[in-house]
């Protein structure tokens, strides 16, 4: 499976962006797709996830503003991000996983998409 993640870029404080994430190779109907980001000189850090039944969890610095959503029927991942703060800003990537999990474990990632930047002015 490969990802393919798009969707980013420069939107004011406030603002709004969707992120889509878009698998080719295999269906996604079996998978969770979880977001990750990462900002310049910071950690990789879990966003949110969503399992193959439609489950979704998200980090409490975005619960409430993010919100994902899957169309097995394409393939896609999105997610849409509201209320954007600076802080957001980052890189922003997708990856697959067998379900949901704790937002720092990272060894359980079958495959990551590359990113894309989510660049929020003040």
């Amino acid at each position: 499976v490969q990802l393919q993640a798009s969707g980013g870029g420069l939107v004011q404080s406030g603002g709004s962006l969707r992120l889509s994430c878009l698998a080719s190779g295999s269906a996604l109907d079996l998978y969770a797709i979880r977001w990750f980001r990462q900002a310049p000189g910071k950690e990789r850090e879990g966003v949110a996830c969503i399992s193959f039944d439609h489950h979704t969890e998200y980090a409490d610095s975005v619960k409430g503003r993010f919100i994902m959503s899957r169309d097995n029927a394409r393939d896609t991942v999105s997610l849409q991000m509201n209320s954007l703060k600076p802080e957001d800003t980052a890189i922003y990537y997708c990856a697959l996983d067998h379900k949901c999990q704790d937002a720092s474990d990272l060894q359980s990632i079958i495959t990551w998409g590359q990113g894309t930047l989510v660049t929020v002015s003040s």
